[in-house]
């Protein structure tokens, strides 16, 4: 019987390093079948001060990083790193930075949509964003998304204009910070021991197995 083990990965969907971390989490929970991972998807914002309607990317970015040359060097890093992963990013397709509460939002009302609908549509978001170009802050863009990942896009649809889980998706990001995660990725395995950043499968995996043997081993004290 495969040993349980619950991952709690705390990203943000317009954090390439973040859909690049999905993937090597991916890899290497398909390197462990002997471990059964329950992978929740926790909210993090990297800028939450964007407004609701989103900004203009390439000024956003160019304001952030300051030197266009510099951020044409991280783009194609990411999309040699991407490449290798199965990503084809195409940041020239993007056109606004969103904010990105919305998306968290809907991400926690898949966690009860049924089993694997959370981790569809996180993937379809980060597809949406970085190889589409989409703007995911878009209610319409959202609604799609969870219709494809097989949610009720008609209850989404109503949801999102209203405030529903406004405050329990910001108090989770607040929680994040306290705990001290300051960037993600981060991969929480049974909520005591933290892989900060997208490591490589290998690293992963080895995290995996060694956690997973400390809690059959009775190792791990619950909190």
């Amino acid at each position: 019987m495969a040993q349980q083990l619950t991952i709690d990965v705390v990203s943000d969907v317009v954090c390439p390093w973040c859909f690049v971390g999905m993937k090597r989490l991916e890899s290497a929970l398909a390197s462990v079948p002997e471990v059964s991972a329950d992978v929740r998807w926790r909210p993090f914002q990297l800028d939450p001060t964007i407004p609701p309607e989103g900004k203009d990317r390439k000024a956003y970015m160019l304001a952030k990083f300051s030197d266009e040359a510099r951020l044409k060097q991280i783009h194609a890093n990411l999309v040699s790193l991407g490449a290798v992963e199965g990503i084809s990013f195409d940041f020239d397709a993007i056109t606004v930075a969103p904010n990105t509460l919305d998306a968290h939002r809907l991400i926690r009302w898949a966690s009860s949509s049924g089993e694997g609908v959370q981790g569809k549509l996180v993937s379809l978001l980060f597809s949406s964003y970085f190889e589409q170009g989409k703007n995911i802050g878009d209610h319409g863009v959202l609604t799609e998304a969870a219709r494809e990942a097989g949610m009720d896009a008609a209850v989404a649809a109503a949801l999102l204009p209203t405030d529903a889980d406004r405050n329990e998706v910001t108090n989770e990001i607040v929680t994040a910070s306290r705990m001290g995660i300051s960037g993600v990725p981060c991969f929480l395995l049974e909520g005591k021991y933290a892989v900060m950043g997208a490591q490589d499968s290998a690293t992963l995996v080895d995290a995996i197995r060694q956690v997973a043997a400390a809690k059959a081993g009775g190792e791990l004290a619950t909190s």
